[in-house]
């Protein structure tokens, strides 16, 4: 990993710069044909305003959402949506977690994990649940990160060709930590 990672937590004054380079992420992510909810007709004009669409989110704190940096390159984000329905306000979903392909194995999806994990845990909440594509090297990292899979669906969601892909959906406990 890089000496000159830096990790930041993004507030709705930030997303009108980081937008681009948000929408830049996402846009790679899904050229890597990665199953992060968009086909490959993606624009960098539609990514940037679904990054933008995130704003009320940021503002109402049901979105806590990371920046990661190498040197002035944004390079990796992730997202920590919390639930807020009066009965599950102690679990989160981590989403979102992208890394540009440049920056692939060093660390960086580690790191950005690890933030929005800490942050849930100083936040309160308890439960942490994620879905990623089967097989995907997202799904080895998790486990890695000692998450647990609660199972797999098939056909879950399409990639970004349209081809429908398995999602194993896992969770991890903060409680005790």
């Amino acid at each position: 990993m890089t000496d000159a990672l830096t990790i930041t937590r993004l507030v709705p004054a930030d997303l009108p710069a980081a937008a681009p380079g948000l929408a830049a992420l996402l846009l790679d992510a899904v050229d890597d044909n990665a199953s992060v909810g968009f086909t490959a007709s993606l624009t960098a004009e539609q990514a940037a305003a679904w990054w933008a669409s995130l704003d009320s989110d940021l503002h109402e704190g049901r979105v806590a959402l990371w920046a990661a940096h190498d040197r002035d390159r944004l390079i990796g984000t992730v997202q920590l949506r919390s639930e807020t329905s009066p009965n599950g306000r102690h679990r989160a979903e981590i989403a979102k977690l992208l890394v540009h392909r440049v920056a692939r194995g060093r660390g960086v999806a580690h790191r950005l994990l690890a933030t929005a994990e800490q942050f849930a845990h100083v936040s309160g909440r308890t439960l942490l649940m994620l879905d990623t594509q089967t097989g995907s090297a997202a799904e080895h990292l998790y486990r890695r990160a000692g998450w647990t899979p609660l199972g797999t669906v098939p056909d879950y969601a399409a990639d970004p060709s349209g081809t429908l892909r398995p999602t194993t959906f896992f969770h991890k406990s903060l409680a005790g930590r």
